[in-house]
Formats: C-alpha cells, sequence, structure tokens
C-alpha cells in the first residue's frame, strides 16, 4: 500500500470540537476531512446533525471533505452505502492523508475492520411482523428457510435472526453483496478528544441553545413541509424525533427543550462507551484534552505524520 492511503481519524462525543479540530489539521497535512456521521450525508438535515459547514474555511482556505450532502432525506442511505463510498474516496490517490472525522463509531470501525455488511437495507415492515415472535420460533423460520444464514447466525439474539431473515428474504429477488468485497487496507492514526464530563454538559447545553436559536425547529419545519412523514423524521435522529414531535403538538417547547438535552446527553455517554471499546478491541487511542491543536500536533509530530517547526 502506498503512504497515501493512511489515515488519521479524529473521533469524539458531540459537542467536542471535533470539525473545528479536523479542518486545522486537514490545513496543515493539506488533506481532505471524511465526514463519519451516519446523517449529516443528507442535504437539509443541518442544524440537527451539526454539519457546520462555515467551519471548513482555515485562513482563507477551503477545506475539502466529502460524504456531506450526498443524498436526500427520504432515502435510505445505510451503513453499507457509506462504506462502499468511503472505500471510494480512500483509493484516489491524490488524497494524502485523509481524515476521517466523526462520532459514528459503528461507521469509523465499520471502515477500518472491513466489516462484512450486507447491501440490504432495513424492512420495517418485515421486522415487525416478526417481532411477536419467540426467539425459538425465530431460530426455526431461519433454520427451516435459510439453513446457510443460520449457521453463520446468533440464535440467541432475536434482533440478529430477524436480520438474517430480511437478508434470506433480499436475495430471494436481487443479488447480495458485501462491503468486504471491496475492502481497503488502512493503517489509521486515531485521535480521541476528551472532555471532562461537565464541560462536555456545558457544551451540549450551550449548543443546543445556540441551534434553537438559530432555527433547528425550522429546519424540521422544513423538512415536514417537503412531506417528509414523522415515520421518517423518527429514523433520521433523536433531534429529528423530539422536534417533529413537538410541531406535532406532543410536547410543550420546555419539554421539548428539557428532551433534547436529556438524549443527547445520553447519546455522548453512548459514544464515549463506544470509543473506551475500540480500545478493547484493538485500536490505539491517543488522548486530545479539549480537541488542544498543539497536543493533536505533538502527536504527529511523535508518529512522524509532520516535522517539528
Amino acid at each position: 500500500m502506498s503512504e497515501k492511503n493512511n489515515i488519521l481519524v479524529l473521533l469524539g462525543p458531540t459537542a467536542s470540537g471535533k470539525t473545528s479540530l479536523a479542518v486545522k489539521l486537514a490545513h496543515i497535512l493539506g488533506s481532505t476531512i471524511i465526514s463519519a456521521d451516519s446523517r449529516q450525508v443528507y442535504h437539509g438535515l443541518d442544524l440537527g446533525t451539526g454539519k457546520d459547514l462555515s467551519e471548513y474555511w482555515y485562513k482563507g482556505t477551503a477545506i475539502p471533505y466529502e460524504m456531506i450532502d450526498i443524498t436526500e432525506p427520504e432515502t435510505v442511505f445505510t451503513l453499507y452505502d457509506y462504506v462502499e463510498s468511503a472505500y471510494s474516496i480512500l483509493r484516489r490517490e491524490q488524497y494524502n492523508h485523509p481524515i476521517v472525522c466523526g462520532g459514528t463509531g459503528l461507521y469509523i470501525e465499520a471502515i477500518l475492520r472491513g466489516y462484512k455488511i450486507p447491501n440490504v437495507p432495513e424492512n420495517p415492515s418485515f421486522r415487525q411482523r416478526f417481532m411477536e415472535y419467540s426467539k425459538e420460533e425465530l431460530s426455526r423460520t431461519l433454520i427451516s428457510n435459510y439453513p446457510d444464514l443460520a449457521k453463520n447466525t446468533d440464535l440467541s439474539s432475536s434482533k440478529r435472526i430477524i436480520r438474517a431473515l430480511e437478508i434470506g428474504k433480499y436475495r430471494r429477488h436481487s443479488p447480495l453483496r458485501y462491503s468486504s468485497d471491496s475492502f481497503v487496507e488502512t493503517h489509521p492514526l486515531i485521535l480521541s478528544i476528551e472532555w471532562d464530563r461537565n464541560k462536555l454538559i456545558e457544551r451540549i447545553e450551550a449548543r443546543i441553545d445556540q441551534r434553537l436559536s438559530e432555527g433547528m425547529v425550522e429546519e424540521v419545519q422544513e423538512l415536514i413541509s417537503r412531506g417528509i412523514p414523522l415515520e421518517r423524521l423518527h429514523l433520521l435522529g433523536l433531534e429529528y424525533r423530539i422536534i417533529g414531535d413537538y410541531i406535532s403538538g406532543k410536547y410543550s417547547k420546555e419539554r421539548m427543550r428539557e428532551l433534547l438535552s436529556i438524549r443527547i446527553r445520553q447519546f455522548a455517554k453512548r459514544q464515549r462507551t463506544w470509543f473506551r471499546g475500540m480500545e478493547r478491541r484493538g485500536f490505539t487511542l491517543h488522548p486530545i484534552k479539549e480537541a488542544s491543536l498543539r497536543e493533536a500536533t505533538d502527536v504527529l509530530i511523535a508518529e512522524g505524520w509532520i516535522s517539528p517547526s
């Protein structure tokens, strides 16, 4: 593999300052930023996803980015779609040390590990039909209809059995492909932004207020006006679910704001838990306190990515 296929991974919980730091590092390295966010791929999901496109300018220079605003929210853009697109970008030789930046840990690991992800979108109605089945009934159905899939499925998990049934149904009428077929080997240097818990909570609260003042409710209203149903909004993330329910009259404005705080804090906690799990799964994460550019560049110097100034 050429040296250009090495990648820098910058991860951290919501409101941790990932984009700002990534832009500064991209300026230093002459890199492109690849967003690792499951929702920033959608046009019109801006404030609710923390897209912050205005931040992709640094010292008068536009920083190139990928995997942002590439599809419409009516379209289901799956993990398979994301990994296939990301691998296509990583193959381009003109990118020098691209920076994968985001908080969706599964997407980041899927790129780095080459997970075997099928090109099978979720089928909510199909899943709903099997929700009332017992685990034993699900196992019998899978073994009877798709014994090959049953051999490679954790039969102790109803969720995984239903997913296997979903894959089996899909392949009856469509070709089955896996993202691992186009795997691009990477040699990542991973930087993990860390904040004191209380400071991160303060940042989360400030950002919620800022985005509400900038028009996050109006953003969701515009999506509804475009004809996107509440059921789809519910699948586009907690901000769109909560604000959509507020617009429909389910919550008061005060309750909507309270729920945003509760759910986003919980989300940040899950993100941090995932990142700690990455270390247990064999990745080396270099901690960067409070998105410090100095600490990040010190790591790049120590790892031979840049020379001391």
